[in-house]
C-alpha cells in the first residue's frame, strides 16, 4: 500500500514538473533571463522563414567610425556582448541575401543594461544590388575559362558596373583596351595610368591566366578582346532591362559561422585602398595604401588613425605601395610598386630609407611589388618581386636579379613558365616564389642561386599569396584553384583543402599560433579558418561588399584574431571567433 502511495506520488510530481516545464517554454524568456551579458540584443524574423539564422546584424553609434556586427544564431537570436557597445543611439543595419530590414534601424544601449530590439526582415526590393561578385560569377552563363578571365576586372572594381551597363560587344572593345592600360592601384574614380601608357598598352582584365608572364603585363590578342566584349554585352542589360539568367545567392551563415564579432573601422579618407594589415606586438594595425603613397597606423582601442607620407622616388610615376611586411625588430618594409623603390620605416628614428631597383627612373617597367625582409638578418639579403625578382644587399645596395634558368635541365619548358608574384623566404632566408600565372612554388637557394620549382598537386592553381610559418612551412592561396595550400619546405610535400564555396578566389593564406590557417575571397566576401588537424572550414560572411588582399593575424589575443583591409572600401575589418 505504502509502495502505491509513493508511485502515486512521483508520477504527480513528474507530471507537475512536465507541466512546469511546458508553461516556462511557451512564455517567452525576458531579455534579462534570455541574455543576461547583453548590451543588445534581439530575434531576427521574416514572413517567409520565422526565427532566421545568419543574418549578420551590424551596429554604428552616431558620430563613431567604428561598426560591431554579430551574426543570428539558430533561434534567430543575435547578441552584442556587454562592452563592444559603448552607451548612446546606433544605426542598425543588416545582411541577408534576399532580405532587406523593415521599419526604422536604430537601437538606444544605456549603461549596464540590456537593450531588446528585435528585427523584422522583408522581401529584398532590389536582389542584384546585394549580389557579391563571387554570386554573380556563380549566376552568369558561360565556361569558368572565361570567366576567369574576369577575375582581374575585380580588382579594381566590383561586376556591378559591368552588369548594369548597356553597352554592345563593338562599344566594348574600346572600353577594354582602355582600363588595361591603368596601373594596379587604380579605382574607377582615380585611375592611373601606367607609365608611358597613352595609346596600344596591355589588356590586363581580359589576360590569359593558362601561361607565363607577369599579372596584368602581357599583351592580349584583339580576337581575345572580342570574345570578352561579346560576353560582356551577353550578360549585361545591352539586350533588354532585366537579366536572360536567374540571379543566385549563397546560403547564409550557419553554426559555427554565426559565432563571431567582427568590427569595421573607417578610414579617414575614402579613396583609401587598405591594400595590408598587420598587427605590432603592441597591438597597433598598421596598413599599406595601394593608390596613395602612404603608411598609416590604426590603434583599434580608440579607431584614432596616423598616417605618414611615403617618400616619392619617381616622381610622375603611379603611387602606391603593395606589401607591407615587418622584419624581427618590427621595422616596416614596403614595396611602392611604380615609383620602383623599396622603401623601409625604421621605427626607432622614425624615418624612411629608400632603395631604387635598378635604372628604376629610365624604366618604365620598373615596379617593386612585393618584398620579403623577415630573415634578411641571416645574410643581409632581401627579396623583392616586382617587375623581376631580386636579391637586394641593403648594406651595399645590390640587387642581383634571378635567373629562373640555373639548376634547370637546358632547353627545359618549364623555365618559360617561371615567375614569381607573392614572394616568401624561409628561415635560412632561401626564396620562394609562387607562380599566380601557372602552377609551381619556386625556391631558389639563398647561396647557390640553383632553382626548384615544385608543382601543385592542383595544375595551373594560380599561387598567389602566402606566409611562412615557424616550422619553415608556406602557407598560400591557390587564387584559381580554389583552395588553401600549404607546402613543407623540409620534406617538399604539399597539402590542399577545398573551399567550400566557388569562386571565393583566395588571395592570401595565413597560420595562426593556435594552429588555425586563414584566407580570405576576393569575390565572395568570406573569411575562411581551416583546422588542418580535422579539415574542417568556418566561413565567415563580412558585412559588407570587401575586396580582401593580403591577410594577417593577431597572436597575441586569445584565440587569435584576424585582420585584413578591404583594399576598395577605406575600412580595415578585425574577425575575432568566440570558439
Amino acid at each position: 500500500m505504502r509502495r502505491n502511495i509513493l508511485v502515486s506520488l512521483a508520477l504527480g510530481i513528474t507530471v507537475a514538473l512536465a507541466a512546469t516545464a511546458i508553461t516556462r517554454s511557451m512564455t517567452p524568456p525576458t531579455p534579462t533571463d534570455a541574455v543576461p551579458d547583453a548590451a543588445l540584443t534581439g530575434v531576427v524574423t521574416s514572413q517567409d522563414e520565422g526565427a532566421m539564422e545568419g543574418v549578420l546584424v551590424s551596429a554604428t553609434r552616431d558620430g563613431s567610425t567604428i561598426t560591431t556586427t554579430v551574426v543570428s544564431d539558430a533561434a534567430g537570436r543575435y547578441r552584442f556582448p556587454q562592452g563592444r557597445l559603448e552607451p548612446g543611439a546606433y544605426a542598425i543595419r543588416i545582411r541577408a541575401a534576399g532580405y532587406d530590414l523593415e521599419g526604422d534601424g536604430t537601437a538606444a544601449v544605456a549603461a549596464g543594461s540590456t537593450a531588446e530590439r528585435d528585427l523584422r526582415l522583408r522581401k529584398a526590393d532590389n536582389l542584384a544590388a546585394q549580389l557579391s561578385n563571387g554570386e554573380w560569377f556563380t549566376s552568369w552563363p558561360g565556361t569558368d575559362e572565361m570567366k576567369n578571365g574576369l577575375l582581374n576586372c575585380t580588382q579594381c572594381h566590383g561586376v556591378q558596373p559591368i552588369v548594369r551597363s548597356k553597352y554592345t560587344a563593338q562599344q566594348f572593345v574600346p572600353i577594354i583596351e582602355r582600363m588595361g592600360r591603368y596601373s594596379q592601384g587604380s579605382t574607377m574614380a582615380r585611375p592611373q595610368l601606367r607609365p608611358n601608357e597613352h595609346g596600344g598598352g596591355y589588356a590586363a582584365p581580359i589576360r590569359d591566366d593558362m601561361g607565363s608572364g607577369r599579372e596584368g603585363e602581357r599583351p592580349v590578342a584583339q580576337s581575345r578582346v572580342g570574345q570578352t566584349a561579346a560576353y560582356l554585352a551577353s550578360i549585361n542589360l545591352s539586350t533588354g532591362p532585366t537579366w536572360s539568367y536567374p540571379l543566385k545567392t549563397l546560403p547564409r551563415p550557419k553554426g559555427k559561422a554565426t559565432s563571431v564579432i567582427i568590427t569595421e573601422y573607417d578610414l579617414p579618407r575614402p579613396e583609401t585602398l587598405p591594400h595590408d594589415a598587420a598587427a605590432d606586438a603592441s597591438g597597433m594595425i598598421w596598413y599599406a595604401d595601394f593608390g596613395s603613397h602612404v603608411l598609416g597606423m590604426l590603434d583599434p582601442k580608440t579607431g584614432t588613425v596616423t598616417e605618414l607620407p611615403i617618400p616619392i622616388t619617381k616622381p610622375g610615376a603611379p603611387v602606391g605601395s603593395l606589401d607591407l611586411v615587418f622584419d624581427k625588430q618590427e621595422n616596416i618594409w614596403l614595396g611602392t610598386m611604380y615609383q620602383g623603390s623599396l622603401a623601409r620605416f625604421d621605427r626607432q628614428s622614425k624615418t624612411f630609407q629608400t632603395w631604387g631597383s635598378p635604372t628604376y627612373k629610365d624604366r618604365d617597367e620598373a615596379r617593386i611589388a612585393m618584398v620579403m625582409p623577415v630573415s634578411h638578418d641571416v645574410d643581409g639579403q632581401v627579396w623583392i618581386g616586382g617587375d623581376d625578382e631580386y636579391q637586394v644587399d641593403v648594406k651595399t645596395g645590390t640587387w642581383k636579379a634571378i635567373d629562373y634558368s640555373v639548376g634547370m635541365p637546358k632547353g627545359s619548358p618549364v623555365i618559360k613558365q617561371l615567375s614569381s608574384y607573392g614572394v616568401s623566404a624561409d628561415s635560412k632566408n632561401n626564396f620562394y616564389g609562387m607562380n599566380l600565372n601557372g602552377t609551381y612554388i619556386i625556391k631558389v637557394d639563398a647561396h647557390t642561386k640553383q632553382v626548384t620549382p615544385y608543382a601543385t598537386p592542383t595544375p595551373n592553381s594560380g599561387p598567389r599569396r602566402g606566409h611562412m610559418d615557424a616550422q619553415d612551412r608556406l602557407w598560400f592561396a591557390q587564387f584559381r584553384g580554389n583552395r588553401i595550400a600549404m607546402f613543407d619546405t623540409r620534406t617538399e610535400k604539399f597539402q590542399e583543402w577545398t573551399l567550400p564555396t566557388q569562386w571565393t578566389s583566395p588571395y592570401d593564406a595565413i597560420l595562426d599560433a593556435s594552429g588555425h590557417a586563414w584566407a580570405g575571397g576576393m569575390n565572395n566576401d568570406r573569411v575562411v579558418r581551416l583546422n588542418p588537424q580535422t579539415g574542417e572550414l568556418t566561413e565567415y560572411l563580412l558585412p559588407s561588399t570587401t575586396n580582401i588582399r593580403r591577410v594577417n593575424v593577431d597572436n597575441s589575443t586569445t584565440p587569435p584574431t584576424f585582420w585584413v583591409g578591404d583594399n576598395l572600401g577605406a575600412t580595415l575589418l578585425k574577425v575575432e571567433p568566440l570558439d
